[in-house]
């Protein structure tokens, strides 16, 4: 630990017990905040809008949308309840899947096409 105090605070080339130069820890601190910022810029920030795009989706669910599961079953809702969903995959056959399984909204890119 003292030898990465030391490092720390002695100046660039001097040996750590150099007498009458003394080092400012200054730039160290400003380098480590400056990495966490752009760590927090490109990182955590982007996937924190992320999920509450996909809260707001799995809330605002309703009868007739278009959605797709974690595991690629694309259907239409045919029941919300507060957990989960009724989805009908083909002709007659029918999921209930939890709302946190749909990751995506496929309604509109059908319509595009």
């Amino acid at each position: 630990m003292n030898l990465i105090f030391s490092f720390l605070m002695s100046p660039a080339g001097a040996p750590a017990g150099a007498a009458g130069q003394q080092a400012s820890a200054m730039p160290t601190i400003i380098m480590f905040g400056a990495i966490i910022l752009v760590m927090w810029l490109f990182m955590i920030r982007p996937q924190r809008k992320q999920q509450k795009e996909l809260q707001n989706f799995r809330n605002g669910l309703k009868k007739g949308d278009k959605v797709v599961t974690v595991g690629g079953i694309y259907g239409e809702i045919v029941e919300v309840n507060e957990k989960t969903c009724l989805i009908k995959v083909d002709g007659d056959v029918k999921l209930r899947v939890d709302k946190q399984g749909l990751v995506k909204d496929y309604t509109e890119a059908g319509q595009q096409q």
